[in-house]
């Protein structure tokens, strides 16, 4: 790989940090996804000891490229992505890893294999701290951040996958004992009956032939700025999510 192929390929990669996670960091800030990156490959260098018959340098290449595919497609909740948006995500990237130099390109599509599949030990033990992690970022971040339905959510989330190990299934406790005690310290008159009852805010933005005339971001501030101060912060604020309706000019 050539000093320039490298460079093409950390410009693309760059993107992750603009990209929003639906979580927010303890003082409130947006993750990003490349903060999520960062973390859960930590976390696979932090339990190398842990786990001698695993390879972990491989399971911190899952961690590191698992995101990947929203450099192109941006970060859908778990909650809202469909069947189609994963599918729009693997072709993107799929494209993208075909362009890239042939050693690169051969390691990659192995990996990405192999997570897809979920049949080893190293794929399994990644999406563990793929799903552990985002509870984690949610215990950490400022309860009024959560919308309704992770106040149930997040007592569950990864629960399966922690299944790997003893430890994991450990580790899915503790973070499971954070979540109990955040909900009953930070928002002590929390209704599951109530949590259920809202619903993710979506909102349409009326377009003219091709191009949106507001982007993902325009359109999230002007919902923070005008909308999401209306909800009670003791549930938590809804998550946007953004669906574009296409319309004649003459019709606005």
């Amino acid at each position: 790989m050539g000093p320039r192929e490298l460079l093409e390929i950390l410009h693309v990669a760059e993107r992750l940090k603009d990209t929003v996670r639906h979580c927010a960091t303890s003082k409130g800030r947006p993750e990003s996804v490349a903060d999520h990156s960062w973390r859960l490959t930590l976390m696979a260098f932090l339990l190398k000891d842990e786990f001698p018959d695993t390879d972990m340098d491989r399971v911190m290449d899952m961690c590191l490229i698992h995101d990947l595919g929203e450099c192109f497609t941006g970060d859908i909740p778990s909650f809202d992505k469909t069947p189609g948006d994963v599918a729009k995500e693997d072709m993107l990237l799929d494209r993208w890893v075909d362009e890239l130099p042939e050693e690169l390109r051969g390691r990659m599509k192995e990996l990405y294999t192999e997570m897809n599949a979920l049949e080893t030990k190293e794929a399994r033990l990644y999406k563990c701290f793929d799903k552990l992690e985002a509870v984690i970022q949610h215990n950490e971040s400022p309860i009024g951040t959560w919308t309704g339905l992770e106040y149930e959510l997040n007592k569950t989330y990864g629960t399966e996958e922690a299944k790997v190990t003893g430890f994991t299934e450990r580790l899915r406790a503790e973070v499971l004992a954070d979540t109990l005690r955040k909900i009953r310290d930070e928002a002590p008159g929390y209704s599951p009956a109530e949590a259920e009852e809202e619903q993710l805010v979506t909102v349409t933005v009326r377009t003219s032939g091709e191009k949106c005339e507001m982007t993902d971001d325009e359109i999230r501030k002007w919902y923070e700025k005008n909308v999401a101060g209306l909800f009670n912060p003791e549930y938590g604020t809804p998550e946007i999510t953004v669906r574009v309706r296409r319309t004649d000019k003459e019709k606005k």
